[in-house]
């Protein structure tokens, strides 16, 4: 699916070319070559030798590595505008390292994971192209919430449950509510009316539905112990209903990877097939994803997963000292804050699919990804709490579940009919906002 999003990206562009062409300008051919080398040239000159020749076809070896390194390198940082954020990392590591304010070390770190979660997706993409479909689907799911997961692994290990939960619920309101509200709203204004696959939206809110039953559950069953049993005795029998709910949902995720990329992948064929006169077709294909060769993806998936992890351990340590200084709710910054950094850049990528009426793809990322959160990332986090020895439960507070099934519920009923317009990306956006002002008065 992100291969699909690069290569919608460039749509407009081409488009542009298209239209000037049929205007009696140059030939299409022309133009895009043009294209290509006014974006390239200053590239190409830095990476060739007087000759003309690009350095990192050079037959000498310690001239053809450095260079072909930094090609690389260049191409992959300017895959994303986000990119720029970059300069916080070592920023942030260093104040955080040397225990400085952690205000200051919240913020520095809040903005680096920003481009990290950018660079993680495309690392992933990159490699998905080289192992096909199923394994590409596989790796998609493990590390399209690579960030959340990273973020809510380090606050288990602290012990800070709340910040576990807060997280992962956040992480589906902003993708059902905020993501697929821009969605609808950017996509709406510039197209009266939009649609997409109601098949697939529908088994996918379906498998959120259950996500919310298998929430709502171990709630009431807590409150409806009252009094009659201690405390200690409800939690254990709620750790043990969690443990075996999430080995439940993490089967019906696995089940749900077979149904979309074996026995009913053509369901999600429009998902995936270009369309009609749309350039690129099967070159297009050919051409993504020759960035990083399989190695290169794989080393940077593992520098940036080692680099999230030491800015989430700081950005981390730093909650405590928010939560007194701001009197900011724990609650709040893993339900509204920690969300908007994992999916930063998935976002914004979704948006502009949408307002080139690319709608199941920007289906298929806000709702795709609430889907792993609910039934991957979320189960996961409760068995390794169990392996670990933290009480992570899928027990949220009732206020929470609530707002879990009404967002859920809405949802639904908007994507039901396989249409949509800038109303309804108002309504989810508006929602979104009445659910953060909550959120934000919510005690802990």
């Amino acid at each position: 699916m992100r291969q699909n999003l690069r290569r919608h990206a460039s749509g407009s562009k081409i488009q542009q070319i298209r239209s000037s062409t049929q205007n009696g300008g140059e030939s299409l051919a022309d133009q895009l070559h043009h294209h290509v080398d006014e974006h390239s040239a200053l590239l190409h000159r830095t990476f060739q030798n007087s000759d003309g020749q690009p350095l990192y076809d050079d037959e000498r070896t310690y001239v053809r590595w450095p260079a072909s390194f930094g090609y690389t390198a260049w191409q992959t940082l300017t895959s994303n505008p986000v990119n720029v954020l970059l300069v916080f990392v070592p920023v942030g590591i260093a104040f955080g390292a040397t225990h400085g304010n952690p205000t200051v070390v919240f913020i520095l770190n809040f903005l680096a994971i920003i481009p990290l979660a950018s660079l993680l997706s495309f690392a992933t993409e990159e490699l998905s192209v080289k192992l096909g479909q199923t394994l590409g689907g596989l790796m998609n799911a493990t590390f399209g919430n690579a960030v959340e997961l990273i973020v809510s692994i380090v606050a288990l290990k602290n012990g800070e449950i709340r910040i576990v939960q807060a997280s992962m619920l956040g992480s589906v309101l902003s993708n059902i509510l905020l993501v697929l509200g821009c969605c609808f709203l950017a996509g709406g204004l510039k197209h009266k009316e939009q649609s997409f696959n109601s098949t697939v939206a529908s088994t996918m809110s379906s498998l959120m539905a259950v996500s919310t039953a298998s929430l709502i559950i171990p709630a009431t069953l807590y409150a409806s112990m009252g009094s009659s049993k201690p405390n200690d005795a409800k939690k254990d029998n709620i750790l043990i209903l969690s443990h075996g709910t999430s080995v439940i949902l993490l089967i019906l995720y696995g089940l749900y990877l077979f149904f979309q990329l074996k026995t009913h992948a053509h369901l999600f064929d429009e998902e995936s097939e270009p369309e009609a006169g749309e350039e690129g077709g099967e070159d297009g294909e050919q051409s993504e994803g020759h960035i990083l060769s399989p190695w290169a993806a794989g080393v940077a998936l593992v520098l940036v997963t080692i680099a999230v992890a030491i800015c989430a351990e700081y950005l981390v340590d730093s909650i405590d000292s928010i939560v007194e200084s701001a009197h900011i709710s724990r609650t709040f910054i893993g339900l509204i804050l920690l969300p908007i950094v994992g999916n930063a850049a998935e976002h914004v990528t979704a948006v502009v699919v949408a307002t080139k009426n690319k709608m199941d793809l920007a289906i298929g990322v806000a709702i795709g990804s609430s889907m792993q959160i609910a039934l991957l990332v979320t189960p996961f986090l409760v068995i390794l709490g169990w392996i670990i020895g933290q009480p992570m439960s899928l027990q949220f507070e009732i206020f929470e579940t609530v707002v879990f099934f009404l967002a859920v519920l809405v949802t639904n009923y908007l994507i039901s009919d396989g249409k949509s317009n800038y109303l309804e990306g108002a309504m989810l956006i508006g929602m979104y906002i009445i659910i953060a002002l909550a959120f934000y008065v919510y005690p802990d």
